[in-house]
C-alpha cells in the first residue's frame, strides 16, 4: 500500500488493541475527520484487532496518508490461517473500503478525508501522536463509554426528531387519505352520471336512427308514386295538357324529386350514423369515372362563364375502391363547387402521392370560398355557411358530412381549405389498394335481379378474372353446358328454371356436378339440394363474406 507513513502500532495483546483504537481516533482527528468518523475508524480497528487476537495471530498496523485518504495497512503472517468473521464484516461497514487478503497476510482499510478542508500534514500528525502519553485499559474503556454515551444521546435526539417527523407524515397521510376518499366518491358519482348520460345519448341516437329510417322509407313510397304519375301525365300517350297545366305538373314533379333527394340524403346519413357503411372495393377506371362526372354535372352549372375541367394523371388512371362511394363523394364536392362559383373555373385533379401510397382527388374552384372559422363547421350535420348565395342555393347541409363519413369508411380523409386568391380547395385522400392476381378464372352469377348481379360483379371485381351473368336457371344451364365455370352463384327463386332445379340438373350432369355451387338467396330456410357447397343470405351479403365463401368452396372442390 503506497502513501506517506504516519506511525506503526504492533498488535500482540489486549492492551495493544486499546492502543491501536486510541491511535486510530487520534490520527483520524489530526487528519481532519469529524467526531463520528473518528469513532468509526477507531471501532473498525478495534474489531479487526480483537478478531486477529481471538485466533492467536499477532500483527502490526501502519497508518498512512494517501492523497485524500487515510489508510490503515495491517500485516500478519500469511500462513497464520486467519479466517475473517463478524469483526471484519463490521469493520467493512464502518470504513469506505476494506481489502482482506488472508493468503497474503494483509488487511487494508481506507477512509476518505473530507474535501475542501485541509487537515494536518504528515509531519504534524506524527508529531502530535508521538506526544501522546500511554493510557491504561481502564482509561481507554472510560473513553469508549463516553463516546458510546455521546453516540447514544445523538441517537435518542435523532429518534425524537424521527418520531416528530413520523407524526407529521401520519397526519399528512390521514389528511391526504380523507381528501382522496372524498375525491374517489366524487369520481364514482361522476362516472355514474356520465354512464347515465351515455345511455341517454345512445337511446337518443337509436331513436333518431329509427326515426330517419322510418320517415325515409315512409316518404319514399308516395314520392315515387307522385313522380311516376307526373311522368305519365307529361309523357307520350297521356292526355294533352294546357301550357299552364303542364307547367304546374312539372313543378309538382320537380318538387317531388327534390323531396326524394332529401329523403335519400337522410337515409344515407342514418346508415352512416349507425356504422353500416360497408365498402365494396373493385377496380375502377378513374379516367372514365371523372369524365362521366364532368359530362353529368357540366350542364347543371347554368352559367357559361363557369367551366368544369377534369385532369387525371396517367399513373392514377386506375385504383381499387368502392366505385359508388367514390362517385358520391366527388359528385358532392363538384356540385358544391359549381353551386357556389358564379364565374371562373371548377377543376378536378387526380394524382398519386408516392410518399403515402395514396390517390389524391383535388377539387378547386374560384367561388365565394369559405371563411377560415367555418372550414370544420361545414362537416357538421345541417350546417350551412351564412351568406346571400347560400340563402339562394338549395341544400340540407348533409352532403359534406356524408362525404366525409364515406371517406372515413374507406380509410381515407376529406379536408377543406380556403385558397388565398379566393375559392375553396377540397382534398380527398384514399389509400392505394393493390389488388393481387384473380383467384377465380371464371364465375357465373345466376339471378333474375339485374341490380343484384351488378352488385355481385362489383364485389368480385379483381377477385374473378371473368364474370358471366344469367337472368334465369335455363340460361345458366346452357352457359355452363357450353363452358363449365370454376364456381356458380345460384338464386333459388328464378323464372323458367328455379335454383333448386338448376342444382339438380347440375348433379345429373357428369361435367357439371364437380362445379362448386353457392346458393345466394333471401330464403335461407328453403330446402335445397345437398350438392350446394354453401348458402349465403342476400340480406347479410358483404364482400368479405362472399369472397371467403367462394374461397372455401374452391378449397373443398372435388370432395
Amino acid at each position: 500500500m503506497t502513501g506517506e507513513r504516519l506511525i506503526r502500532v504492533r498488535l500482540a495483546d489486549d492492551q495493544d488493541v486499546f492502543t491501536m483504537r486510541r491511535m486510530g481516533r487520534e490520527v483520524a482527528e489530526a487528519a481532519g475527520l469529524a467526531g463520528p468518523d473518528q469513532i468509526r475508524v477507531a471501532t473498525a480497528l478495534s474489531e479487526i484487532g480483537r478478531e486477529l487476537l481471538s485466533q492467536g495471530i499477532g500483527a502490526s498496523a501502519a497508518f498512512l496518508l494517501d492523497h485524500d485518504n487515510l489508510v490503515v495497512d495491517i500485516r500478519f503472517p500469511a500462513d497464520s490461517g486467519f479466517l475473517p468473521a463478524d469483526g471484519a464484516a463490521l469493520a467493512g461497514r464502518l470504513v469506505d473500503m476494506i481489502d482482506c487478503v488472508p493468503d497474503e497476510g494483509r488487511i487494508s482499510m481506507l477512509k476518505r478525508l473530507p474535501t475542501g478542508l485541509r487537515g494536518a500534514s504528515a509531519e504534524e500528525v506524527r508529531a502530535k501522536v508521538s506526544r501522546l502519553a500511554p493510557v491504561t485499559a481502564m482509561e481507554e474503556l472510560k473513553r469508549q463509554n463516553q463516546e458510546l454515551a455521546e453516540t447514544l444521546e445523538e441517537v435518542m435526539q435523532l429518534n425524537t426528531e424521527l418520531q416528530e417527523t413520523n407524526q407529521g407524515v401520519l397526519a399528512l397521510y390521514n389528511q391526504l387519505s380523507a381528501e382522496l376518499e372524498e375525491t374517489n366518491r366524487g369520481v364514482v358519482a361522476l362516472y355514474a352520471e356520465l354512464d347515465e348520460k351515455s345511455n341517454q345519448l345512445r337511446r337518443m341516437s337509436d331513436t333518431r336512427n329509427r326515426f330517419w329510417n322510418t320517415v325515409s322509407h315512409e316518404l319514399r313510397t308516395p314520392l315515387n308514386s307522385i313522380i311516376g304519375l307526373v311522368r305519365l301525365l307529361v309523357g307520350p300517350g297521356g292526355e294533352p295538357l294546357g301550357a299552364e297545366q303542364l307547367h304546374q305538373v312539372q313543378l309538382i314533379g320537380a318538387s317531388a324529386e327534390t323531396l326524394l333527394a332529401l329523403v335519400s340524403e337522410l337515409l344515407d346519413m342514418a346508415k352512416a350514423e349507425s356504422g353500416r357503411l360497408d365498402p365494396q372495393p373493385s377496380r375502377v377506371d378513374l379516367i372514365a369515372l371523372s369524365e362521366r362526372l364532368g359530362m353529368t354535372l357540366r350542364p347543371t352549372s347554368g352559367m357559361e362563364q363557369v367551366t368544369l375541367s377534369v385532369q387525371v394523371a396517367e399513373h392514377a388512371a386506375e385504383m381499387v375502391v368502392d366505385e359508388g362511394m367514390l362517385t358520391k363523394i366527388l359528385r358532392n364536392l363538384l356540385s358544391n363547387a359549381l353551386k357556389f362559383t358564379e364565374e371562373g373555373e371548377v377543376r378536378l385533379e387526380v394524382a398519386t402521392d408516392g410518399a403515402t401510397d395514396e390517390v389524391v382527388f383535388t377539387v378547386t374552384d374560384t367561388g365565394i370560398g369559405i371563411p377560415e372559422e367555418h372550414l370544420e363547421s361545414v362537416f357538421e350535420e345541417f350546417y350551412q355557411v351564412p351568406g346571400p348565395i347560400q340563402a339562394r342555393a338549395k341544400g340540407t347541409g348533409l352532403g359534406l358530412p356524408y362525404a366525409r363519413r364515406l371517406a372515413e369508411a374507406m380509410d381515407g380523409t376529406l379536408q377543406l381549405s380556403a385558397t388565398p386568391s379566393g375559392g375553396t380547395t377540397a382534398v380527398l385522400r384514399l389509400p392505394q389498394r393493390h389488388a393481387g392476381p384473380p383467384v377465380v378464372s371464371r364465375l357465373l352469377v345466376a339471378d333474375d335481379d339485374e341490380k343484384f348481379r351488378a352488385t355481385v360483379r362489383r364485389m368480385l371485381s379483381g377477385f374473378a378474372a371473368r364474370i358471366d351473368e344469367a337472368p334465369d336457371g335455363l340460361t345458366a344451364l346452357e352457359l355452363m353446358a357450353a363452358d363449365p365455370p370454376d364456381v356458380v352463384l345460384v338464386d333459388l327463386l328464378m323464372p323458367r328454371m328455379d335454383g333448386a332445379t338448376l342444382l339438380l340438373r347440375m348433379a345429373e350432369d357428369e361435367r357439371l356436378r364437380a362445379v362448386p355451387a353457392i346458393v345466394v338467396t333471401v330464403v335461407t330456410s328453403h330446402q335445397y339440394p345437398q350438392t350446394a357447397r354453401a348458402v349465403v343470405s342476400k340480406h347479410d351479403l358483404r364482400r368479405d363474406i362472399l369472397l371467403e365463401t367462394v374461397r372455401h368452396a374452391l378449397e373443398h372442390e372435388g370432395e
